[in-house]
């Protein structure tokens, strides 16, 4: 019998988690030849949620990894990914948005010989357009500054074999793109399309404009990608060009006797300057902050404890 390892990062999901380990139960039984051990990484919970996995390891191969505090999404699924056992590993959200039934499918595509078995959203239910056309937007800007392919609309839920997850956890970014990381790997990759359901219970942990989702596509872009600092010199560049403009319009103004605008020229020239230099550091500072988290050599997490089922 194979192994295949669900790995679930949660914060307070106390209402969502019986029916989440009930539902995967029933969809990994009505698969051959497979085990499974469930893998939660509490994100410091305040609510009961620790006590309610506590009380369902008494019927399911549970495994609680306690984080010491809250460290966020991505150093949890890399806690989660580093302590699982399978022959492969599916990751997914806690909050049940994601159906547990098709996990079946996400295997049996990886028993055709696929290593990394992607889920993509076909339709998002109990999201509001604003969300829906800011995600949509936020994969195009990645995809045409990265350099690799991520498929719009494919999220964290996924299947990944032994061999291809330890690609993935040989790489020592301090902050990876897991997202990215799946696809940068390799191997031979597969799409499974679903509809993805409104969330199941409790209030979203990741609301669109929060610092989350926004550092997720700022690791987004800059991982995977040296063009947003060639895109300060196009912007420098067009600044130059800009000014030129300004100068000989200045001097054909003044050989042709003309007046020349004082304030409004000197507002356009410093507005637009100030832009340009302004947009390229920024981006010169992202880099450097990414440097900086690396080459201070912290662990990208701290476990507190690890309470492991009956075997």
């Amino acid at each position: 019998m194979k192994l295949i390892s669900l790995v679930f990062s949660f914060r307070n999901e106390e209402e969502n988690l019986k029916t989440l380990v009930d539902r995967v139960h029933k969809a990994i039984k009505k698969t051959t030849n497979w085990n499974y051990e469930l893998v939660f990484v509490n994100d410091d919970s305040t609510d009961n949620s620790e006590k309610i996995l506590i009380d369902l390891q008494k019927n399911f191969p549970i495994k609680i990894i306690n984080m010491s505090r809250n460290f966020g999404n991505n150093p949890c699924v890399l806690a989660g990914f580093e302590n699982s056992l399978g022959d492969c590993i599916v990751y997914m959200d806690s909050d049940l948005q994601d159906p547990p039934e098709l996990i079946t499918e996400l295997i049996k595509q990886h028993e055709k010989g696929f290593d990394i078995v992607h889920t993509k959203r076909i339709k998002r239910l109990g999201e509001t357009k604003l969300k829906l056309f800011s995600t949509k937007i936020a994969y195009t800007i990645i995809n045409k500054l990265s350099d690799i392919n991520l498929v719009k609309d494919v999220g964290d839920f996924k299947l990944i074999s032994r061999r291809a997850l330890d690609k993935i956890l040989e790489q020592k970014e301090f902050y990876p793109y897991i997202r990215g990381l799946s696809v940068w790997v390799g191997f031979k990759q597969t799409y499974v399309d679903y509809v993805r359901e409104p969330r199941g219970g409790g209030k979203t942990h990741y609301p669109m404009f929060s610092k989350t989702p926004i550092t997720e596509f700022i690791t987004g872009v800059t991982s995977y990608s040296l063009k947003p600092l060639y895109l300060g010199i196009v912007l420098g560049f067009f600044a130059f060009l800009f000014s030129i403009i300004l100068i000989i319009y200045a001097l054909y103004a003044k050989l042709t006797g003309q007046a020349v605008p004082g304030t409004t020229g000197i507002i356009i020239v410093i507005s637009f300057f100030s832009g340009a230099l302004l947009s390229t550091i920024g981006i010169m500072g992202i880099y450097l902050a990414r440097i900086y988290e690396q080459t201070k050599g912290r662990t990208r997490y701290v476990i507190k404890n690890i309470k492991d089922y009956k075997k």
